[in-house]
């Protein structure tokens, strides 16, 4: 377990956005998704994009997580240009660096929570015994060890989310980006993800990125950008308390979701 906040400040840029327009062709008319959007995200940092509806969040996101291309600029990942890279390349990136949760679950409803987990480390190489350890131990780390022989239908919605949270740290990726995480649960539910992935920034040094449109979530954050019309309107500073509680407590899996609210 790496405790960011124990070792030296780390500043290096880790992904960064230059100029990125992306604008689809709708026959007579083009639509400007992104208008030159500009975005620095440090290495063990926690930011949010929050903009409302239209303004581009969708598009950003498949922009950082190397799912789309941009129509005109660069994008920097650990300092390398992968904004014309091949889809191939592109899925090794992904594979390796990125892990993805989004709003829907997307978990197989035939499986139980561990073996969708397992189904992640699938194509990297692992035997079925590492990836059952790892699935196993991942499931712990979000608090469902009395949760891996179910299915989703089993698990409430933010269970289900845990289990994808779980999925998505199986590559061990540097960076975590969280599409409207919290979008399909309620309150209590959203902030124990909210707090897990907390927890991932500050003791696994996990860089995490939150797409939102919503500001109680997105003041989880260190740093809030407001995306407008396609670029980046402007940005603030937060200080969280849950990082300092986080930070006080450590984390105890057994508690996840205790003394939150």
């Amino acid at each position: 377990m790496v405790d960011k906040h124990s070792k030296g400040d780390n500043n290096d840029t880790l992904i960064e956005l230059k100029n990125v327009w992306k604008t689809y062709d709708m026959g007579h008319v083009k639509v400007h998704a992104l208008r030159g959007m500009d975005l620095k995200v440090k290495r063990d940092e926690f930011i949010s994009i929050m903009g409302p509806s239209g303004s581009g969040k969708s598009t950003a996101m498949n922009m950082v997580g190397a799912l789309d291309v941009p129509s005109k600029g660069t994008i920097l990942l650990g300092g390398h240009d992968i904004s014309k890279l091949h889809e191939s390349d592109l899925a090794q990136i992904r594979g390796r660096k990125i892990g993805f949760i989004f709003q829907q679950f997307n978990l197989i409803n035939t499986l139980t929570a561990k073996e969708n987990v397992m189904l992640s480390m699938m194509f990297q190489g692992k035997d079925e015994a590492a990836r059952m350890k790892r699935a196993e131990a991942l499931l712990d780390l979000v608090g469902l060890s009395d949760r891996i022989n179910h299915k989703p239908s089993e698990l409430s919605g933010g269970q289900q989310q845990r289990v994808a949270i779980a999925r998505a740290l199986a590559n061990d990726p540097e960076i975590i980006l969280a599409d409207e995480p919290t979008g399909n649960l309620d309150s209590k539910s959203g902030e124990i993800i909210m707090e897990i992935l907390t927890k991932l920034h500050v003791k696994e040094g996990k860089t995490v990125i939150l797409v939102t449109h919503d500001a109680h979530v997105a003041h989880h954050a260190e740093k809030i950008y407001l995306l407008k019309d396609g670029f980046i309107e402007g940005s603030k500073a937060i200080k969280r308390q849950m990082h300092e509680k986080v930070l006080e407590r450590g984390w105890d899996h057994k508690k996840i979701g205790e003394g939150l609210l």
